[in-house]
């Protein structure tokens, strides 16, 4: 079984789905590789508009592949194993595209931390959302980094701590998802967030992405230069400069074929 599909449609939307069901889609050592070489392909296609992140099945994802990790107990070998999911964690963030959770079902542990990384997330109102390692002796470490940059610090204290389960609606509350919705109705909330980013300039969404994670960790003054000096150059872009004449002219933009 191929544990991580691709499709990919005329816009330019490439959607990857964890393929392990059975497993509740946990991140076995080949789903990390799989997952790795499917962000380095997608970081250097220039025609790649928007990511799709889905999960075949009733869960989105269980974390880690607790099976595999009990087989080896070495320090080296689990230094390796988070090392490899940094890894691909970080590579999602890095893509010049948005990256959007399609989440049902269980999103637990890594697969929070997943969930947590990506650009935005559409929920199914049944989901639930747990960093639950403390419950088998593991606190989620790496999860937490992820989550304390989505949610409220004692919020996420609190979910480490207690391994216990949020519900879909207070995922959304402490915005971890940006939007909930019934179940069948769950792809077409996807679709119509991706239409509204393939809408727009590759280039300013790419610019805006790269400044957005760049800004939020340094200081306010060094935040304002980054922001300020990406905005210049932005605007030195044929599409903004089309952009802004078109506002001008009160007339819709005339951008590339694939808006770029």
């Amino acid at each position: 079984m191929t544990v991580l599909l691709h499709d990919r449609d005329d816009r330019g939307v490439v959607t990857l789905t964890l393929n392990r069901p059975q497993a509740f889609n946990a991140l076995s050592e080949e789903m990390l590789t799989a997952l790795g070489e499917a962000m380095d392909l997608l970081a250097h296609d220039d025609s790649v508009r928007a990511v799709v992140l889905g999960a075949s099945g009733k869960a989105f994802c269980a974390g880690h592949d607790l099976k595999e990790m009990r087989a080896e107990p070495s320090l080296e070998y689990y230094r390796q194993l988070f090392a490899r999911c940094t890894a691909v964690m970080l590579a999602i963030q890095r893509l010049p595209v948005p990256v959007i959770a399609r989440v049902q079902g269980l999103a637990t542990a890594a697969g929070c931390q997943l969930v947590a990384m990506c650009d935005l997330a559409v929920s199914s109102d049944d989901a639930r959302f747990a960093v639950s390692g403390v419950n088998v002796g593991l606190f989620c470490a790496t999860p937490g980094v992820a989550l304390s940059r989505n949610v409220p610090r004692k919020a996420a204290f609190e979910m480490l701590v207690t391994g216990e389960f949020v519900s879909a609606d207070e995922a959304c509350a402490l915005g971890l998802v940006n939007k909930v919705v019934p179940a069948d109705g769950l792809d077409d909330a996807v679709d119509t967030l991706v239409a509204s980013i393939v809408a727009k300039p590759r280039v300013a969404v790419a610019m805006g992405k790269a400044l957005f994670y760049r800004q939020i960790d340094v200081d306010i003054e060094s935040a304002y230069a980054d922001a300020g000096a990406t905005m210049a150059c932005n605007m030195m872009d044929p599409s903004a400069l089309e952009g802004v004449q078109a506002f001008i002219e009160k007339r819709p933009p005339a951008w590339s074929g694939e808006r770029a």
